[in-house]
Protein backbone atom coordinates (compact mmCIF):
# COMPACT_ATOMS: atom_id res chain seq x y z
CA UNK A 1 0.00 0.00 0.00
CA UNK A 2 2.94 2.33 0.72
CA UNK A 3 4.39 1.87 -2.80
CA UNK A 4 0.93 2.36 -4.29
CA UNK A 5 0.61 5.70 -2.48
CA UNK A 6 4.06 6.86 -3.59
CA UNK A 7 3.33 6.11 -7.26
CA UNK A 8 -0.07 7.77 -7.01
CA UNK A 9 1.59 10.94 -5.66
CA UNK A 10 4.03 10.89 -8.59
CA UNK A 11 1.18 10.63 -11.09
CA UNK A 12 -0.78 13.42 -9.44
CA UNK A 13 2.24 15.75 -9.53
CA UNK A 14 2.83 14.96 -13.21
CA UNK A 15 -0.78 15.82 -13.97
CA UNK A 16 -0.81 19.00 -11.87
CA UNK A 17 2.48 20.17 -13.36
CA UNK A 18 1.08 19.77 -16.87
CA UNK A 19 -2.17 21.55 -16.08
CA UNK A 20 -0.62 24.55 -14.34
CA UNK A 21 2.39 24.95 -16.61
CA UNK A 22 5.04 24.12 -14.03
CA UNK A 23 7.44 22.65 -16.51
CA UNK A 24 10.50 22.33 -14.29
CA UNK A 25 9.13 19.35 -12.36
CA UNK A 26 7.60 17.84 -15.49
CA UNK A 27 10.79 18.12 -17.52
CA UNK A 28 12.78 16.35 -14.82
CA UNK A 29 10.16 13.64 -14.55
CA UNK A 30 10.21 13.18 -18.31
CA UNK A 31 13.99 12.84 -18.26
CA UNK A 32 13.59 9.90 -15.90
CA UNK A 33 10.77 8.51 -18.07
CA UNK A 34 13.05 8.73 -21.12
CA UNK A 35 15.72 6.88 -19.17
CA UNK A 36 13.27 4.06 -18.45
CA UNK A 37 12.24 3.99 -22.12
CA UNK A 38 15.89 3.75 -23.19
CA UNK A 39 16.52 0.87 -20.79
CA UNK A 40 13.49 -1.01 -22.10
CA UNK A 41 14.53 -0.48 -25.74
CA UNK A 42 18.10 -1.59 -25.13
CA UNK A 43 17.08 -4.74 -23.27
CA UNK A 44 14.52 -5.54 -25.96
CA UNK A 45 17.20 -5.33 -28.65
CA UNK A 46 19.53 -7.55 -26.63
CA UNK A 47 16.73 -10.08 -26.11
CA UNK A 48 16.00 -10.03 -29.85
CA UNK A 49 19.66 -10.83 -30.63
CA UNK A 50 19.76 -13.63 -28.07
CA UNK A 51 16.54 -15.18 -29.40
CA UNK A 52 17.90 -14.99 -32.95
CA UNK A 53 21.00 -16.87 -31.82
CA UNK A 54 18.77 -19.61 -30.37
CA UNK A 55 16.85 -19.77 -33.66
CA UNK A 56 20.13 -20.26 -35.52
CA UNK A 57 21.05 -23.16 -33.22
CA UNK A 58 17.60 -24.65 -33.80
CA UNK A 59 17.87 -24.35 -37.59
CA UNK A 60 21.30 -25.98 -37.51
CA UNK A 61 19.92 -28.91 -35.52
CA UNK A 62 22.10 -28.26 -32.48
CA UNK A 63 19.12 -28.08 -30.14
CA UNK A 64 15.55 -29.38 -30.17
CA UNK A 65 12.39 -27.28 -30.40
CA UNK A 66 11.68 -27.99 -26.72
CA UNK A 67 15.17 -26.84 -25.74
CA UNK A 68 14.79 -23.72 -27.89
CA UNK A 69 11.46 -22.77 -26.29
CA UNK A 70 12.88 -23.31 -22.81
CA UNK A 71 15.96 -21.23 -23.61
CA UNK A 72 13.86 -18.37 -25.03
CA UNK A 73 11.74 -18.27 -21.89
CA UNK A 74 14.86 -18.21 -19.70
CA UNK A 75 16.30 -15.34 -21.76
CA UNK A 76 13.04 -13.38 -21.50
CA UNK A 77 12.95 -13.91 -17.72
CA UNK A 78 16.55 -12.75 -17.34
CA UNK A 79 15.96 -9.59 -19.38
CA UNK A 80 12.78 -8.88 -17.42
CA UNK A 81 14.75 -9.05 -14.15
CA UNK A 82 17.37 -6.65 -15.53
CA UNK A 83 14.66 -4.21 -16.67
CA UNK A 84 12.95 -4.46 -13.29
CA UNK A 85 16.19 -3.68 -11.43
CA UNK A 86 17.08 -0.71 -13.63
CA UNK A 87 13.55 0.68 -13.58
CA UNK A 88 13.51 0.41 -9.78
CA UNK A 89 16.54 2.72 -9.66
CA UNK A 90 14.72 5.20 -11.89
CA UNK A 91 11.64 4.95 -9.67
CA UNK A 92 13.80 5.88 -6.70
CA UNK A 93 14.85 9.00 -8.61
CA UNK A 94 11.18 9.81 -9.13
CA UNK A 95 10.52 9.40 -5.42
CA UNK A 96 13.38 11.80 -4.64
CA UNK A 97 12.03 14.25 -7.21
CA UNK A 98 8.59 14.19 -5.59
CA UNK A 99 10.16 14.83 -2.19
CA UNK A 100 12.06 17.81 -3.60
CA UNK A 101 8.80 19.14 -4.99
CA UNK A 102 7.08 18.72 -1.64
CA UNK A 103 9.98 20.45 0.16
CA UNK A 104 9.87 23.37 -2.29
CA UNK A 105 13.44 22.84 -3.48
CA UNK A 106 12.57 22.90 -7.18
CA UNK A 107 12.70 26.32 -8.83
CA UNK A 108 9.64 27.18 -10.85
CA UNK A 109 10.26 27.80 -14.52
CA UNK A 110 9.16 31.12 -16.01
CA UNK A 111 5.79 30.31 -17.56
CA UNK A 112 6.11 33.30 -19.93
CA UNK A 113 9.17 31.87 -21.61
CA UNK A 114 8.40 30.90 -25.17
CA UNK A 115 8.92 27.37 -26.34
CA UNK A 116 11.90 26.90 -28.56
CA UNK A 117 11.36 25.90 -32.18
CA UNK A 118 14.34 24.42 -33.99
CA UNK A 119 14.55 24.44 -37.77
CA UNK A 120 16.59 21.72 -39.47
CA UNK A 121 17.77 22.78 -42.91
CA UNK A 122 19.17 20.47 -45.55
CA UNK A 123 22.11 22.46 -46.93
CA UNK A 124 21.95 20.48 -50.17
CA UNK A 125 18.35 21.46 -50.82
CA UNK A 126 17.42 25.15 -50.97
CA UNK A 127 13.70 24.46 -51.33
CA UNK A 128 12.07 25.94 -48.23
CA UNK A 129 9.38 23.26 -48.37
CA UNK A 130 12.06 20.69 -47.47
CA UNK A 131 12.70 22.33 -44.09
CA UNK A 132 11.52 20.23 -41.16
CA UNK A 133 10.06 22.12 -38.25
CA UNK A 134 10.56 20.16 -35.02
CA UNK A 135 7.17 21.14 -33.58
CA UNK A 136 6.03 18.02 -31.76
CA UNK A 137 3.44 15.98 -33.61
CA UNK A 138 4.55 16.91 -37.13
CA UNK A 139 5.88 13.42 -37.81
CA UNK A 140 3.49 10.64 -38.80
CA UNK A 141 5.01 8.35 -36.15
CA UNK A 142 5.97 9.43 -32.63
CA UNK A 143 6.87 7.50 -29.48
CA UNK A 144 5.66 7.68 -25.90
CA UNK A 145 6.67 6.25 -22.54
CA UNK A 146 3.68 4.49 -20.94
CA UNK A 147 3.10 4.14 -17.23
CA UNK A 148 -0.11 2.73 -15.73
CA UNK A 149 -1.21 1.67 -12.28
CA UNK A 150 -4.38 0.86 -10.37
CA UNK A 151 -6.47 -1.88 -8.82
CA UNK A 152 -6.30 -5.53 -9.76
CA UNK A 153 -8.64 -8.47 -9.15
CA UNK A 154 -9.98 -11.72 -10.58
CA UNK A 155 -13.28 -12.51 -12.27
CA UNK A 156 -15.23 -15.78 -12.50
CA UNK A 157 -18.23 -15.93 -14.84
CA UNK A 158 -18.35 -12.14 -14.96
CA UNK A 159 -18.26 -11.64 -11.16
CA UNK A 160 -15.55 -10.00 -9.06
CA UNK A 161 -13.78 -12.30 -6.61
CA UNK A 162 -13.45 -9.60 -3.93
CA UNK A 163 -14.30 -12.18 -1.26
CA UNK A 164 -11.16 -14.12 -2.21
CA UNK A 165 -8.85 -11.18 -2.93
CA UNK A 166 -8.46 -7.78 -1.30
CA UNK A 167 -10.02 -5.19 -3.60
CA UNK A 168 -7.95 -2.23 -2.34
CA UNK A 169 -4.82 -4.24 -1.57
CA UNK A 170 -4.43 -5.84 -5.03
CA UNK A 171 -2.64 -3.62 -7.54
CA UNK A 172 -1.26 -3.68 -11.07
CA UNK A 173 1.60 -1.72 -12.64
CA UNK A 174 2.64 -1.38 -16.27
CA UNK A 175 5.44 0.48 -17.97
CA UNK A 176 6.86 0.37 -21.45
CA UNK A 177 6.94 2.35 -24.65
CA UNK A 178 4.69 2.68 -27.68
CA UNK A 179 4.87 3.99 -31.20
CA UNK A 180 1.94 6.14 -32.35
CA UNK A 181 1.40 6.21 -36.14
CA UNK A 182 -1.15 8.49 -37.79
CA UNK A 183 -3.07 6.31 -40.24
CA UNK A 184 -4.31 9.01 -42.59
CA UNK A 185 -2.08 11.58 -44.23
CA UNK A 186 -4.38 14.58 -43.87
CA UNK A 187 -6.52 13.63 -40.88
CA UNK A 188 -5.50 13.32 -37.23
CA UNK A 189 -8.34 11.15 -35.91
CA UNK A 190 -7.08 7.59 -36.33
CA UNK A 191 -3.78 6.31 -34.93
CA UNK A 192 -2.20 2.89 -34.50
CA UNK A 193 -0.43 2.44 -31.13
CA UNK A 194 1.90 -0.50 -30.68
CA UNK A 195 4.89 -1.30 -28.53
CA UNK A 196 6.26 -3.37 -25.66
CA UNK A 197 5.34 -3.33 -21.95
CA UNK A 198 6.06 -5.04 -18.65
CA UNK A 199 2.88 -5.83 -16.70
CA UNK A 200 2.89 -6.57 -12.97
CA UNK A 201 -0.35 -8.13 -11.70
CA UNK A 202 -0.61 -8.51 -7.91
CA UNK A 203 -3.43 -10.15 -5.95
CA UNK A 204 -3.69 -10.42 -2.17
CA UNK A 205 -5.76 -13.38 -0.89
CA UNK A 206 -8.11 -12.74 2.03
CA UNK A 207 -8.79 -14.68 5.25
CA UNK A 208 -5.16 -15.63 5.99
CA UNK A 209 -4.84 -17.75 2.83
CA UNK A 210 -2.15 -18.36 0.25
CA UNK A 211 -1.75 -20.44 -2.90
CA UNK A 212 -0.79 -24.11 -2.63
CA UNK A 213 -0.05 -26.35 -5.64
CA UNK A 214 -1.79 -29.73 -5.59
CA UNK A 215 -0.87 -31.53 -8.80
CA UNK A 216 -2.32 -29.55 -11.68
CA UNK A 217 -4.54 -27.52 -9.33
CA UNK A 218 -3.49 -24.30 -7.58
CA UNK A 219 -5.77 -23.65 -4.64
CA UNK A 220 -6.21 -21.07 -1.91
CA UNK A 221 -5.65 -22.67 1.49
CA UNK A 222 -5.68 -21.32 5.05
CA UNK A 223 -2.25 -20.99 6.67
CA UNK A 224 -1.33 -22.52 10.02
CA UNK A 225 0.35 -19.26 11.09
CA UNK A 226 -1.15 -15.79 10.99
CA UNK A 227 0.08 -13.94 7.90
CA UNK A 228 0.65 -10.20 7.98
CA UNK A 229 0.83 -10.24 4.19
CA UNK A 230 -0.01 -12.70 1.44
CA UNK A 231 0.67 -11.53 -2.10
CA UNK A 232 0.85 -13.36 -5.45
CA UNK A 233 2.64 -11.57 -8.29
CA UNK A 234 2.85 -12.38 -12.00
CA UNK A 235 5.09 -10.48 -14.40
CA UNK A 236 4.41 -10.45 -18.15
CA UNK A 237 6.27 -9.17 -21.18
CA UNK A 238 3.53 -8.15 -23.63
CA UNK A 239 3.02 -6.43 -26.96
CA UNK A 240 -0.04 -4.13 -26.75
CA UNK A 241 -1.79 -2.88 -29.89
CA UNK A 242 -4.54 -0.22 -29.93
CA UNK A 243 -6.54 1.75 -32.43
CA UNK A 244 -6.55 5.26 -30.97
CA UNK A 245 -8.99 8.06 -31.74
CA UNK A 246 -7.28 11.40 -31.05
CA UNK A 247 -9.40 14.56 -31.22
CA UNK A 248 -6.43 16.96 -31.08
CA UNK A 249 -6.91 19.82 -33.53
CA UNK A 250 -4.23 20.45 -36.17
CA UNK A 251 -2.37 23.76 -36.19
CA UNK A 252 -1.40 25.82 -39.25
CA UNK A 253 1.89 27.74 -39.36
CA UNK A 254 3.25 29.52 -42.43
CA UNK A 255 0.69 27.75 -44.58
CA UNK A 256 1.74 24.29 -43.39
CA UNK A 257 -0.47 21.99 -41.28
CA UNK A 258 0.96 20.26 -38.25
CA UNK A 259 -0.82 17.33 -36.62
CA UNK A 260 -0.20 17.19 -32.89
CA UNK A 261 -1.16 14.33 -30.58
CA UNK A 262 -2.18 14.05 -26.93
CA UNK A 263 -3.55 17.61 -26.85
CA UNK A 264 -7.24 16.81 -26.44
CA UNK A 265 -9.63 13.93 -25.71
CA UNK A 266 -8.47 10.46 -26.74
CA UNK A 267 -9.71 6.92 -26.49
CA UNK A 268 -8.27 3.63 -27.63
CA UNK A 269 -9.46 0.06 -28.07
CA UNK A 270 -7.32 -2.99 -28.65
CA UNK A 271 -5.54 -5.79 -26.89
CA UNK A 272 -2.27 -7.38 -25.92
CA UNK A 273 -0.44 -10.69 -26.03
CA UNK A 274 2.74 -11.92 -24.41
CA UNK A 275 4.47 -14.37 -22.11
CA UNK A 276 4.75 -14.93 -18.38
CA UNK A 277 8.32 -14.22 -17.27
CA UNK A 278 7.96 -14.67 -13.51
CA UNK A 279 5.52 -15.86 -10.86
CA UNK A 280 6.17 -15.59 -7.16
CA UNK A 281 4.36 -15.60 -3.83
CA UNK A 282 5.35 -13.31 -0.97
CA UNK A 283 4.36 -14.30 2.57
CA UNK A 284 5.08 -12.31 5.73
CA UNK A 285 4.38 -13.31 9.33
CA UNK A 286 5.55 -12.60 12.87
CA UNK A 287 6.51 -15.09 15.55
CA UNK A 288 7.83 -14.33 19.05
CA UNK A 289 8.58 -10.70 18.13
CA UNK A 290 10.51 -11.83 15.04
CA UNK A 291 9.43 -10.85 11.54
CA UNK A 292 9.72 -13.32 8.68
CA UNK A 293 9.42 -12.86 4.93
CA UNK A 294 9.23 -15.75 2.49
CA UNK A 295 9.49 -15.25 -1.28
CA UNK A 296 8.62 -18.41 -3.20
CA UNK A 297 9.22 -18.47 -6.96
CA UNK A 298 7.66 -21.16 -9.10
CA UNK A 299 5.35 -21.92 -11.98
CA UNK A 300 2.21 -22.39 -9.84
CA UNK A 301 0.48 -23.89 -12.92
CA UNK A 302 0.18 -20.35 -14.31
CA UNK A 303 -0.44 -20.02 -18.04
CA UNK A 304 2.82 -19.35 -19.86
CA UNK A 305 1.07 -17.07 -22.33
CA UNK A 306 -1.31 -14.17 -21.81
CA UNK A 307 -3.70 -12.38 -24.16
CA UNK A 308 -6.54 -9.99 -23.54
CA UNK A 309 -8.45 -6.86 -24.45
CA UNK A 310 -7.88 -3.33 -23.19
CA UNK A 311 -9.27 0.16 -23.58
CA UNK A 312 -8.60 3.68 -22.31
CA UNK A 313 -10.27 7.08 -22.47
CA UNK A 314 -8.88 10.36 -21.28
CA UNK A 315 -7.66 13.87 -21.87
CA UNK A 316 -4.18 14.78 -23.10
CA UNK A 317 -1.61 12.48 -21.46
CA UNK A 318 -3.81 10.96 -18.75
CA UNK A 319 -6.58 8.40 -19.23
CA UNK A 320 -8.71 5.86 -17.43
CA UNK A 321 -7.50 2.38 -18.31
CA UNK A 322 -9.10 -1.09 -18.23
CA UNK A 323 -7.59 -4.41 -19.29
CA UNK A 324 -8.96 -7.95 -19.08
CA UNK A 325 -7.20 -11.27 -19.68
CA UNK A 326 -9.17 -13.53 -22.02
CA UNK A 327 -7.33 -16.64 -20.85
CA UNK A 328 -7.46 -17.80 -17.20
CA UNK A 329 -4.59 -17.22 -14.79
CA UNK A 330 -4.14 -20.93 -14.01
CA UNK A 331 -3.94 -23.53 -16.79
CA UNK A 332 -6.05 -26.40 -15.47
CA UNK A 333 -7.93 -25.12 -12.43
CA UNK A 334 -11.54 -26.28 -12.28
CA UNK A 335 -12.60 -22.69 -11.57
CA UNK A 336 -11.44 -20.38 -14.35
CA UNK A 337 -10.25 -17.05 -12.93
CA UNK A 338 -9.44 -14.20 -15.32
CA UNK A 339 -7.43 -11.15 -14.30
CA UNK A 340 -8.99 -7.68 -14.61
CA UNK A 341 -7.26 -4.34 -13.98
CA UNK A 342 -8.58 -0.77 -13.72
CA UNK A 343 -6.62 2.40 -13.12
CA UNK A 344 -4.80 5.40 -14.58
CA UNK A 345 -2.62 5.41 -17.68
CA UNK A 346 -0.07 8.07 -18.72
CA UNK A 347 1.30 8.37 -22.27
CA UNK A 348 4.26 10.76 -22.01
CA UNK A 349 5.75 12.17 -25.21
Amino acid sequence: MKNFTIHLVILIFLFVSKVFGQETFESKAKEIANKIEKVTKEEKEKLKEEVEAVNVQLSEGKITQEQADKRKKELAEARAVIIEEKVTLAQNELNDLVQQKVDGKLKEQDSTRKSKIVIYWDKNDWNHNKCKDSIRGEKRTTSQFVFAMGLNNMMVDGKYQDSNYSFIGSHFYEWGFTYNSRLMKNDNLLHAKYGLSLMYNNIRPTDNRSFVVNGNQTNLETNAVHLTESRFRNVYLVAPVHLEFDFSKPTVKDGKTYFKTHKSFRFGVGGYAGINVKSKQILKFEEEDLKYKSTIKGEYNVNNFIYGVSSYIGYKEMSLYVKYDLNPLFQDNLVKENNISMGLRFDLN
